[in-house]
């Protein structure tokens, strides 16, 4: 299973892939537009990003080209109504590792996305061994309700505190979606879809605290799991 963004405008479109996409059993987020995704996604937990050219605000070819920079490792597929030959180019050029014209039919985008996570994978297989320093284990500190790690310090609020800490001591570290949802208070009854959104953010500050990696990892039709050494104090 993999951690696929997409970037699309329009919405029919949109809610399409993201049905293709979830049948396959991948994890889907979408958004409508680069600023929408930069601002609610922790782009190191992303695998591939399904990314149309013509948006609003910054177009495709901006985003793409500043994530390659800062993201070498991320998988890039541009699906787009530019086929001109020069548009191909530009968009390969810009960091694109795969460039789609629409119509794409779902076989050809998946078939796609297969390929490239076996590139991408076969590309961190050859990847050096992390530094030690990387296994660093993040430390949650109940009292103060932060998370010190080797880039820095992070405030959590309590529900994040608690559910870190419910992972924490977790058998493998693993929590069903019941589960989480029970922890709310029952006045205040959590949706499945403010969980993806918790989680979202909660993976983001365990990257800002120096967690390497996808630090919380979906389990495919059942919850999520916690993958970084956590100490509790």
């Amino acid at each position: 299973m993999l951690n696929i963004v997409i970037v699309e405008d329009n919405a029919a479109l949109r809610e399409s892939l993201v049905d293709v996409l979830a049948a396959e059993d991948h994890h889907v987020a979408a958004f409508e537009s680069a600023e929408g995704f930069l601002a609610n996604c922790s782009i190191g937990s992303v695998d591939i990003l399904l990314l149309d050219l013509n948006l609003p605000g910054e177009d495709g070819v901006s985003l793409a080209r500043r994530l390659r920079e800062d993201w070498p490792g991320l998988g890039i597929i541009m699906l787009t109504a530019r086929g001109a030959p020069a548009e191909r180019s530009a968009g390969y050029e810009s960091g694109a590792d795969i460039y789609l014209t629409k119509p794409s039919s779902a076989p050809e985008l998946t078939a796609s996305i297969r390929a490239l996570a076996r590139r991408l994978n076969n590309d961190r297989r050859g990847l050096a061994s992390p530094p030690e320093t990387s296994a660093a284990p993040l430390v949650l500190n109940r009292k103060t309700m932060t998370l010190l790690g080797r880039h820095g310090t992070q405030a959590l609020t309590a529900s994040e505190t608690a559910l870190l800490e419910a992972f924490a001591t977790a058998p493998d570290n693993r929590l069903d979606v019941d589960s989480i949802l029970r922890m709310g208070p029952a006045s205040a009854p959590v949706s499945k879809a403010a969980l993806g959104v918790k989680i979202v953010r909660l993976r983001k500050k365990l990257i800002a605290a120096g967690a390497e990696g996808q630090p919380l990892h979906v389990v495919r039709t059942w919850g999520y799991q916690l993958s970084v050494p956590l100490t509790l104090i």
